[in-house]
């Protein structure tokens, strides 16, 4: 006797599938945190692991470099998850005082999470050069808040002086208004180009230092009030914290170039675009590397433009940009 199947009607099918608890994707909410701590580490090996640990714990991607000077790091994941992961940190008493900002992205931005033991932090190449106690850099320059900094400005107005901490090719899309952005390639040229006087006529200046988050301006500072600089500053928290309270409404012009695959970001919607296109000179912020594999140099290209094969072939201004970054982490 063959025996009868029934079938369930489609529609009931269909609904009990859709409200089952099982298929029910939950979204989480994500960001990016950068952060770092000058502060004494008499085992760098000892955090990295830990701190290898407790990002795989919370599912979070990203950089952290640790050296015997401190931490320096940029993760992304959920925002419960990234909280925990604060929480966690600042366990630790060395880095119970940083200053974690927050910043739109996820892991996705991140290939994979990488947490290494350097020499520095941020590699400027004078590890020697650099003081650091349970309060911090010694010897750095004084910090500013951003509402500081517009009060240091209303007081002295063209006296002050921006300075630029960061690799020149950042700037192209990016800077405060009349800065000085020293022709560098990499952070290493700075205690180069210090040493060599290049920046000596400043040193009786009212001088303000300023990068992406504020790592590199602590070393920076530090090694210009070494060179004898007399009136020091740095922006505290970086571009970073002062596009978040000032937008495009302050000193600020352009887009901030970031180390991971947002590759830049703006403060609102008024934001000037400063980058040109290296074909045809439109505006764009939009860096790409070079097609030509035996360079690969990150150039600056139009919507247009980039469709465009022949327009990243190699030129021989690929000589002055850097070698792409990916992978590079800093602050």
């Amino acid at each position: 006797m063959q025996k009868r199947v029934t079938a369930l009607p489609l529609p009931f099918l269909a609904n009990d599938w859709c409200d089952s608890p099982q298929y029910t994707q939950v979204v989480k909410p994500e960001k990016i945190i950068l952060y770092y701590c000058f502060t004494p580490l008499s085992d760098p090996e000892a955090i990295r692991l830990w701190q290898r640990t407790l990002c795989e714990q919370h599912d979070l991607l990203g950089r952290i470099l640790i050296s015997r000077h401190g931490i320096n790091g940029t993760l992304g994941g959920s925002i419960a998850s990234l909280k925990r992961y604060i929480k966690g940190t600042r366990e630790f008493p060395g880095f119970r005082v940083i200053d974690f900002k927050w910043s739109e992205g996820s892991a996705r931005d991140f290939p994979r999470l990488r947490v290494r033991v350097r020499d520095e932090i941020v590699s400027f190449g004078a590890p020697d050069r650099l003081i650091v106690d349970e309060r911090g850099v010694v010897g750095g320059g004084t910090h500013l808040t951003p509402s500081a900094l517009h009060e240091l400005v209303a007081q002295h107005g063209d006296d002050v002086i921006f300075f630029d901490a960061r690799n020149s090719f950042e700037a192209m899309i990016g800077k405060f208004k009349n800065a000085v952005v020293p022709d560098v390639r990499t952070t290493h040229d700075f205690a180069r180009e210090l040493d060599r006087g290049q920046f000596d006529h400043l040193r009786n200046k009212t001088v303000v230092t300023y990068c992406t988050g504020g790592v590199r301006c602590e070393v920076l500072s530090s090694l210009m009030v070494q060179r004898g600089f007399t009136e020091v500053y740095q922006l505290d928290g970086g571009i970073v914290r002062y596009g978040q309270e000032f937008g495009d409404q302050g000193l600020w012009e352009g887009s901030l170039y970031l180390f991971d695959a947002r590759m830049h970001q703006e403060f609102s919607d008024a934001h000037e675009v400063i980058g040109r296109c290296e074909r045809c000179q439109s505006p764009t912020s939009q860096f790409h590397n070079c097609a030509n594999l035996a360079c690969r140099k990150l150039i600056l290209l139009c919507d247009e433009c980039v469709l465009d094969n022949v327009s990243m072939n190699c030129r021989p201004s690929h000589a002055d940009l850097p070698q792409s970054t990916e992978g590079a982490i800093r602050n």
